[in-house]
């Protein structure tokens, strides 16, 4: 897998201040972390776009407003990288396109598009374990994705910790 060519720290440094939830909550860095190996794990088994992926996970829920219920907030991250975009997000018109509509629609329960975009969904909703829904085969989007679901499930549930320090 090639190395990541974005400054994800450097991105993290820019939306954090914007974040008002728990940086340890349901939305949080952990979770951002989570669907960062997961999008990774399953970019190397489809040969997705590891440009695109990586962003989407850090970006998809910067700016949830609400652990519990927040519909706006995909577009809301959408607008967040295209705000970074040129000076921390470094992506061609396509590949932004892919990133902006991924992270716009990650919470319509679509599961056709780019490649790119359904491993981004796949990657957020194999975290689902961190609310107690275990990922179900018919809402994911590959073949690759069913078969991570044991291992990423048990992951969501295990290291999803809301009372650890950020």
């Amino acid at each position: 897998m090639p190395p990541l060519i974005h400054d994800l720290p450097a991105i993290l440094r820019a939306i954090l201040p914007g974040y008002t939830l728990p940086h340890d909550g349901t939305h949080g860095l952990t979770h951002w972390a989570r669907v960062l190996k997961n999008g990774l794990r399953l970019c190397k088994a489809t040969g997705a776009d590891t440009e695109v992926v990586p962003l989407f996970a850090i970006l998809h829920d910067a700016r949830q407003g609400n652990e519990y219920r927040d519909d706006g907030h995909g577009h809301l991250g959408a607008e967040l990288a295209a705000w970074l975009r040129g000076s921390l997000v470094h992506l061609d018109d396509r590949r932004f396109d892919l990133l902006y509509e991924a992270s716009r629609l990650h919470t319509d329960g679509s599961t056709t598009g780019d490649l790119a975009m359904q491993v981004c969904w796949d990657a957020d909703r194999l975290d689902l374990g961190r609310v107690g829904i275990r990922p179900r085969p018919q809402k994911l989007c590959t073949t690759a994705a069913h078969g991570l679901i044991d291992w990423a499930h048990e992951r969501a549930e295990r290291e999803h910790s809301p009372t650890s320090a950020p």
